[in-house]
């Protein structure tokens, strides 16, 4: 059996202007369910529905391996097309088994999480019922329109705490068998599990204001942990692009130059000073690197290294230290491996997008060639 999660969006909203990638607590929205999907144990691939080649280079660059791209039909991306028309789209074509199981996951539902997903995949499995929809549960009392107490006896009004309340649907998530969606052509059918999620995931993001409500949540309950540098035995640099600025330089006689930051090497001092080796791998093989590296006084040099997640897990072995107890910082994609196995991660202002949009890293304030590794040294140096 596969787990497919199925994430549509279009490019034409109308509430707020090109919601789907509008900046939400420092991402485009559509990253953080995407990202909740990437994490999650249980999810084998996540589609993405777009009508639009901007939003789909977007996407791209978040780097999430499980992430594929399908171009949906215009017919199904206006605003009066329904979600299960795009489904069913989708599901005439893809090659799924009919119990595979298909998560429809919205978009507008940032306070998602992979736990809450893999929660309600494993409650979906035991329950032994046909479908499933994510819901929270509200103790607020409610009035039909002609006077009359939905849910209620307001002549004996119950405490709070003595109060069932109601679930409501806050459409983060629902799970069908993919047999179930193309007989019923619905997203829900036979009978169906609720999956309680937290009252405040209901919020809705139609209105600026709903915006800046869910940015304070964000806040609350993401705002990410102190890094745990007290475990950082090693900090590892990349060269180009972050002691200096990646641009390379010729003298008359074709002779190649680069500028570095002294500010960095400074940084480097810092961090020896505390008990911390510190060193530089590239996959460069020239002598201005190894120039700049005996000036500095390094503990480690690497060069010519096309493979640097296996060079530093040889030097892990050698000291006896994991990949948990090493720092780095590095700004493109050769970085990418290394920088998501490393216990603490880091990238100058100027990385590249995918880069940038690893789970966890620290995107510094400052630029690569102007004392980007002088900021992480310093970061490491006040949490210890």
């Amino acid at each position: 059996m596969s787990i497919v999660a199925f994430v549509p969006i279009r490019s034409a909203s109308k509430s707020i202007k090109n919601k789907n990638i509008k900046p939400f607590y420092g991402k485009p929205l559509i990253y953080w369910v995407l990202n909740a999907l990437q994490n999650s144990l249980e999810v084998n691939e996540v589609v993405v529905a777009l009508d639009s080649d901007i939003y789909a280079e977007i996407v791209r660059n978040f780097g999430l391996s499980k992430i594929k791209i399908y171009n949906r039909k215009p017919e199904n991306a206006i605003d009066t097309a329904s979600t299960e028309s795009v489904m069913l789209e989708y599901l005439s074509i893809a090659e799924l088994n009919n119990d595979d199981l298909f998560i429809l996951a919205q978009a507008t539902s940032p306070l998602t999480i992979s736990e809450d997903i893999d929660s309600a995949v494993r409650q979906y499995l035991y329950s032994g019922k046909d479908s499933l929809l994510s819901c929270v549960k509200t103790k607020r009392f409610f009035w039909n329109a002609d006077g009359i107490s939905a849910n209620y006896d307001f002549r004996n009004r119950p405490r709070r705490q003595d109060f069932n309340g109601m679930f409501m649907e806050n459409g983060a998530f629902y799970i069908n068998k993919v047999k179930n969606i193309l007989a019923n052509k619905n997203r829900l059918s036979g009978t169906i599990e609720i999956y309680e999620m937290p009252e405040y995931t209901a919020l809705e993001l139609d209105e600026p204001t709903d915006w800046k409500i869910g940015e304070i949540l964000m806040a609350e309950r993401f705002r990410p942990s102190r890094p745990k540098t007290t475990s950082i035995q090693l900090l590892l640099s990349d060269v180009d692009g972050v002691l200096t600025d990646g641009g390379m330089y010729y003298t008359e006689k074709g002779d190649e130059i680069k500028k570095f930051c002294t500010s960095d090497g400074i940084g480097f001092k810092l961090l020896q000073e505390k008990g911390i080796k510190v060193g530089i791998i590239t996959s460069e093989d020239r002598n201005l690197n190894r120039n700049r590296a005996k000036k500095l006084g390094l503990d480690y040099n690497f060069h010519a290294q096309t493979n640097k997640i296996e060079t530093v897990q040889k030097l892990c072995k050698e000291l006896n230290i994991g990949l948990e107890n090493i720092a780095y910082i590095g700004d493109d994609i050769n970085d990418f491996e290394l920088l998501c196995k490393v216990g603490l991660a880091a990238c100058p202002a100027n990385a590249v997008a995918k880069i940038k949009n690893i789970p966890g890293i620290i995107q510094l304030q400052t630029s690569g060639g102007e004392g980007a590794v002088r900021e992480f040294a310093e970061r490491i140096i006040a949490n210890l």
